[in-house]
Order: C-alpha cells, then sequence, then structure tokens
C-alpha cells in the first residue's frame, strides 16, 4: 500500500498477521493488501468459495457460492448451503475453556465447552418442549451473563431467532422494540449490579409482559445473588426450573439455509422508532469469523475479553469468536467500580489476548490519567479493538503509551451490517487516527454530494457491493420500502456516468479515506454540521477538544438561526471547573488552530451531562431536536435521558 506523511504509531513484525497471510499465500497473493482486496472485491465467487473453506464453516456449502441480482439486497450468498450457527460455536475441544465470566463482585464463573453445550442442549430441549419452533422469537433481558449465551445459542440450535437488551433499558424502550417482532418467550434475570448497586427487575419484567401479549413464558434466572422471587404471573419459572427435566438432553443442531434468521437487532432509535433488522446465521458466522481471524488474529486457544452490553451489536460479534476456538472473558457492570482499573486487573488475571471495547472508554481512561501498562502485567495481549464512536488521536497515542506495543484496530461498521465496513489490518502499519483499511469483500469508498469518490476529504462513507453480513431485510416490512429507504436512498435521484447510484448502501457516516487506504469516520452525516453551508463534521471538533483537559465530554450541534445555522458546542467540565471567558477563549483558540476559524463555535455552553445511547455513542440529533424545541423521538434510546433537561434552552 502507498504511505503518507501521518505518524506511524506500529508496525507489524515479520511473522505479525497470522491467517491474514496465510490466506493471501492459499490465494496465491502476497501479503500486498490492495491485492487481496480487488480480489475480494471483483471476484466474489472465488473469494467466498475459498474463505468458506479456509474458514473450516462447519456444514454443507453447495456448489454456488454467489448469485448475482438486480439489487444488492437481491444477491444471494451459497444458497444450497445447509449449517447450523450454535454448531459451529460449540465444536471447540470438550475441556478447553469457552467461557470466563466476571460479574462487579468478583465473582468468577467458568465454562468449557462440554459444559457450555450440555447447557444449550437442555435449554434447547426445554424450549421446544414449550411449543418454540423454527423462526419463533426469543426476547432477552439480559446483562452480560453466560445465561444469555446459553439462551441464545439455544434458540440458533434450533432456528428460533434471538433479540435482546440490555436489563437498564426502561420500560418504553423495551416495549419499543420487542413488541414489533411478537416474541413467544422472555428469558431474563431477577436483577443486575451496576456501581455497587442493586437493580430488581422484576416489576419491570411484569409491566413489560403487562403490555406484549404475544409473550406467553418467562424464563427467570438469578443474577448476582438477588433476593428477588419469581414473579407471580402466568407463564413464569425459574431457569433451573425451565431446564431440571431435560438434563441428559443430547446436542442435536438442526441443519439451516445459509439465510436463515439468526438474531434481530435493533438501530438506537435515535431517529424514530428502533428498526427491527432480521441477520442471516450463515452471514454473520461467516463474516465475523472472517473479521475475527483475518482482520483481528484471532484463534485457537486465544482469549477474547470485550467489554459490551446485551444490548450492543459488538456482543454478538464477540460471541463469534467460539468459533474460531477462543474464550469468552464476559464482565458484567461498571468498568470504573471499585476501581478505575477494573477491567486492567481482569486482563491481567486472565491473561487476555484481544481487548475490545468503546472509543469513549479509551477516552475516559486518558481523562483518569490510568497507566495501566506500568500497574499490570499485559504482556499477554496482542490486540486492542475500539468501535462506538470515533477513536481520536489522543486515544490512539494513550493506548500505545499506556497498554503497550499492540495491534490497534479502530474498527467501524454497526448494527445495521452487525459486522464491520473498515477495521484492522494485522500485517499493516497502525497510523495515528486512522482506521487502517476496508475489511475483505467490502467496496467502501467515500464521495462527495454527486457520487464522486473523493480521497484525503469529508464525504459520505458507502459501500457498493453485497455482502453477507448485509440485513436480510427489517422486520414487517413490505416490499423491502423501509430498507431500500434506510440505506439506499441517499444517491437514488443522482446520475454518475450514466450509471444511477440508487443500488450503493450509505447509512450515513460522514468520514475521509486517505491516499494510504486508511480511514477517519468523523460522525454521522444526518448529525453533520452545517454553518454557511460549509459541512463540517462533529468529529473535527471533538479531535480538538481532546486537547483541552479541563473538557471532559462535548457535544456539537448546528442551531438554526435566521434561514442559517449557527455552530453551538455544548462541554461537561471536570469537577471544579468554571466555563468562563478566559476557558472559552482558549476552547476556541485550540479549535481555530487545530481545525479551521470556521469550526469555531458561535456559542459555548456548559451542561452538567450529555446524552448518549446505550452503546456510548453521543446522541447529537436529541440534543439537535430538544434545543430546538422538537420532541425527541426515542428517548428510550438513551442511556441517561435525564440530561436532555440542560438542554431546554430559551433564546
Amino acid at each position: 500500500m502507498k504511505k503518507n506523511q501521518n505518524e506511524i504509531l506500529w508496525q507489524p513484525k515479520k511473522d505479525d498477521g497470522g491467517a491474514i497471510n496465510q490466506f493471501a499465500k492459499l490465494l496465491g497473493f502476497n501479503s500486498e493488501t490492495n491485492d487481496l482486496l480487488e480480489f475480494s472485491i471483483n471476484q466474489p465467487e472465488k473469494f467466498y468459495s475459498k474463505l468458506w473453506d479456509f474458514l473450516e464453516i462447519e456444514g454443507v456449502k453447495g456448489d454456488v457460492a454467489f448469485v448475482k441480482g438486480e439489487h444488492l439486497i437481491d444477491i444471494k450468498f451459497f444458497p444450497n448451503a445447509k449449517l447450523n450457527y450454535a454448531q459451529n460455536l460449540l465444536k471447540g475441544a470438550d475441556d478447553d475453556i469457552a467461557l470466563i465470566y466476571f460479574d462487579e463482585k468478583g465473582n468468577r464463573k467458568e465454562l468449557n465447552f462440554a459444559q457450555l453445550k450440555n447447557l444449550v442442549a437442555q435449554t434447547s430441549a426445554a424450549f421446544i418442549t414449550n411449543g418454540i419452533k423454527q423462526g419463533d422469537r426469543i426476547a432477552g433481558i439480559m446483562p452480560n451473563s453466560s445465561e444469555a449465551i446459553i439462551a441464545h445459542l439455544a434458540a440458533a440450535s434450533i432456528g428460533a431467532i434471538w433479540a435482546s437488551c440490555s436489563p437498564d433499558f426502561g420500560v418504553e424502550g423495551i416495549v419499543d422494540r420487542f413488541s414489533q417482532i411478537e416474541p413467544k418467550l422472555i428469558f431474563c434475570a431477577n436483577g443486575y449490579n451496576y456501581g455497587g448497586k442493586r437493580f430488581s427487575l422484576t416489576k419491570k419484567i411484569v409491566e413489560v409482559v403487562g403490555l406484549i401479549p404475544s409473550i406467553k413464558k418467562i424464563v427467570m434466572f438469578d443474577y448476582g445473588g438477588g433476593e428477588e422471587k419469581i414473579p407471580d404471573i402466568d407463564g413464569a419459572i425459574s431457569f433451573e426450573d425451565f431446564i431440571a427435566p431435560h438434563k441428559g438432553a443430547k446436542f442435536e443442531p438442526v441443519l439451516l439455509p445459509f439465510d436463515q434468521p439468526l438474531v434481530i437487532l435493533f438501530s438506537s432509535g435515535t431517529t424514530g422508532k428502533p428498526k427491527c433488522l432480521i441477520h442471516r446465521a450463515g452471514g454473520l458466522l461467516l463474516n465475523h469469523k472472517k473479521e475475527h481471524q483475518l482482520h483481528c488474529d484471532i484463534k485457537k486457544g486465544d482469549k477474547l475479553f470485550y467489554f459490551t452490553t446485551c444490548g450492543w451489536m459488538m456482543w454478538n460479534w464477540q460471541l463469534s469468536a467460539l468459533a474460531s476456538g477462543a474464550s469468552l472473558i464476559l464482565f458484567d457492570g461498571n468498568p470504573f467500580y471499585p476501581s478505575p482499573n477494573r477491567l486492567y486487573e481482569i486482563i491481567e488475571k486472565e491473561r487476555a489476548s484481544h481487548f475490545g471495547t468503546s472509543a469513549r472508554y479509551i477516552d475516559a481512561c486518558l481523562k483518569e490519567g490510568l497507566t495501566p501498562k506500568s500497574d499490570f502485567d499485559l504482556s499477554a495481549l496482542r490486540a486492542v479493538f475500539s468501535t462506538g464512536s470515533p477513536l481520536l488521536s489522543k486515544g490512539f497515542e494513550w493506548v500505545y503509551e499506556n497498554i503497550g506495543d499492540i495491534h490497534l484496530a479502530s474498527i467501524s461498521g454497526g448494527t445495521d451490517i452487525c459486522a464491520c465496513f473498515v477495521g484492522g489490518w494485522p500485517n499493516e502499519p497502525v497510523y495515528k487516527g486512522q482506521i487502517q483499511g476496508a475489511m475483505l469483500g467490502l467496496d467502501v469508498d467515500v464521495v462527495d454530494d454527486e457520487g464522486n469518490s473523493i480521497v484525503g476529504e469529508a464525504g459520505e462513507l458507502i459501500c457498493k457491493n453485497a455482502h453477507p453480513s448485509m440485513p436480510l431485510g427489517f422486520y414487517n416490512d413490505e416490499d423491502n420500502k423501509l430498507y431500500k429507504a434506510a440505506y439506499f436512498s441517499r444517491f437514488e435521484n443522482i446520475s454518475l456516468s450514466k450509471r444511477l447510484l440508487s443500488n450503493i448502501w450509505a447509512q450515513g457516516d460522514w468520514a475521509v479515506k486517505h491516499q494510504n487506504g486508511g480511514f477517519e469516520i468523523l460522525g454521522r452525516s444526518d448529525a453533520t454540521l452545517n454553518p454557511g453551508g460549509v459541512r463540517i463534521g462533529t468529529a473535527e471538533i471533538y479531535r480538538q477538544l481532546a486537547n483541552v483537559e479541563q473538557v471532559i465530554e462535548s457535544v456539537a450541534i448546528g442551531k438554526a438561526i435566521e434561514g442559517d445555522v449557527e455552530l453551538w458546542l455544548f462541554v461537561k467540565l471536570a469537577k471544579g471547573e468554571q466555563l468562563d471567558e478566559e476557558l472559552k477563549k482558549r476552547i476556541k483558540l485550540v479549535i481555530r488552530q487545530g481545525a479551521s476559524p470556521r469550526h469555531v463555535p458561535k456559542q459555548i455552553i456548559a451542561v452538567a451531562d450529555i446524552p448518549v445511547t446505550r452503546s456510548g455513542k453521543i446522541s447529537e440529533i436529541a440534543v439537535r431536536d430538544i434545543v430546538h424545541g422538537r420532541e425527541v423521538k426515542n428517548i428510550g434510546a438513551l442511556a441517561n435521558p435525564k440530561s436532555l433537561k440542560y438542554f431546554k434552552l430559551t433564546d
């Protein structure tokens, strides 16, 4: 790949790259990234057929890997294949560790593959006994625990469809999601712990069940040693009693089509009621194994620790690493409780090889002044993954200064594809502030408003070809109208070189593509600032504020003023700091010098908190709506909805 003048923070060693170099050689390429990427895009039939074999997908491949279609959503992958997602994840050696689970109190639980497979077999048998069949929906209100994985894999083994959310969702947020898909059974915890406090779920569960008539069975497990009892309502049963009649059940996964629905994921809902995205079993299995083994260098015997909740697509992503023979380290709770170094304690104790988190967590570690490399033995760690929001240059620097000489893979994709558009290449250098490149098989580009490819300047991130992680569609979306409107309408009225651009995926990310093939995600294009007609990605402002230690977090919006917009910046300050005129001047100077004069905000306002979605993304749209006196469309999507009160301003 061509190099530019940006600072390189990490270079792969001669033997780095692992599986991706092996795969390239199998196809007759050297380790040159461009050659392999172009082949994967231009020859999908050969690429995906070879990929299936290389990744050792268990099942019947069939004789066709790729079938063209008029529209991207009409293209088929492995139309004659048969497989089972759960079977592929549970093929590890019986005595190998599958799951290591920590709760906030430090309690540790471990399951090997034989134990996990046995519990999945019992649970799937109980599902069948209770009338669950292929295509039925099972909903989960779950902490990130082994029980969540058992329930999901049990559903997958019989062809039922899993959908989950984290237990901190409010009743409205849960009902907005689950009522659309009409689950027959709900799998839930009796409570959860966060920040040293106990939160009961039993009352919430009763309310939810009362508002979703399709739910006939409530299976509840005890989480964290709570004292809550099983609610006295029809259909409620403990997990132990639910599976007790099925001790000794054999694991008998059903072979299903490649396009068998596996999970329903929900969009954040910041633009309305959450979309219900249906993802296929074969697509997630194949694409996740590709990302894990080729782009993340995860292999048998590794230990992946991804800090996530069951309401984030990264929970599904990390789960698939079992199919590569890796062990999963699970943690549920406040990552800074009882000490800011809680997650690094776990990394050291369990000798984790791969650690994943959100960019927001890395930024919080930076702000806290943590130095984990100095305080813990992180020598087993080979890679760190970051997603959820753009990782700024300061975050890159902090990782290399305070974690170690590891492969830092900033990745970006979304719930929309339950996978990545751009991410890591373990055989390529890491440039400060850049995602390394497009993922194999994805024709990713950045274009201007007319659909022309651009390099080195901000534009719309697009994908020009089909891939297995595209959703099958939206639940109850007749003729895929909502599906096409959500992702293929951005350029539908623009003609480029006599070719209509209505067949290009654009989900609303504002990005820059660099000469070296790297990418920067600047923020949401639908929340992009446009003062004076000049489009500005919000991350361009946040990147500069990383240099202002008094600012913990910030959100920028465009405030409508007499036919134009003014750039308004809201800042959450460190404890004891005041937004006086001196600090305002410094903020403006830093932004002016680091970005441009047009990036300087017209107004800077201090607030006590800033709304974020449950996956840690700053909700610029919610702030924009409330500042303009508009109703916030889906408060249930926010982790901290009470923060909205700070933005109810008067002119």
